[in-house]
């Protein structure tokens, strides 16, 4: 059985919408500290490996604004914490730039040590937000060619273009190859 190690429960629905056979584990892992992400993401992986040896994923997003030489990188969460969504949205206005990068990356890990990493890339803008939302940014997220934040859209729609879903199509194809 695969599990996806978050204690985050929008993450794992997204991702049990992709991967059927997939349970969560609900554990928050500790965040290094760090703007490279993939530092970030092995180190969850060396702690998930102290809650579980069988196979998993663990997972980690990042946002990069245009506007601040890509800040807040993988520190988003904590960005949100202390800005909100209301005040990324005013830093991009008072620069006029509204540009915005999100990345996610997935390792994988089975008990015969094999470890695989997927990532998957957007680039889209950032949005007034409008609506409340219990997923991070997603209320100042807009693709491109919406007019709306990710929040508005359906979790369908969400998953035919998040970078979530692109990086897990990759883990998904490796997983039926797998078999």
């Amino acid at each position: 059985m695969l599990y996806f190690i978050t204690w985050n429960k929008n993450k794992f629905s997204e991702v049990k919408a992709i991967i059927k056979d997939i349970e969560q584990l609900n554990i928050d892992l500790p965040e290094l500290q760090e703007i490279d992400p993939y530092k970030i993401i092995e180190a969850k992986l060396i702690e998930a490996r102290k809650h579980h040896d069988g196979e998993f994923i663990v997972e980690d997003t990042s946002l990069y604004m245009d506007c601040l030489n890509w800040l807040p990188w993988p520190l988003i969460k904590w960005f949100l914490e202390k800005l909100w969504n209301e005040w990324i949205f005013e830093i991009a206005k008072k620069f006029n730039n509204y540009k915005v990068t999100a990345k996610t990356l997935i390792w994988y890990w089975d008990s015969s040590w094999e470890i695989r990493f997927f990532e998957g890339n957007l680039e889209w803008k950032i949005i007034k937000p409008e609506v409340e939302s219990d997923f991070g940014w997603a209320p100042i997220f807009c693709p491109n060619w919406y007019n709306c934040s990710f929040a508005e859209l359906s979790i369908e729609e969400r998953n035919k273009m998040s970078m979530r879903w692109q990086a897990l199509a990759k883990l998904k194809d490796f997983l039926d190859n797998k078999k």
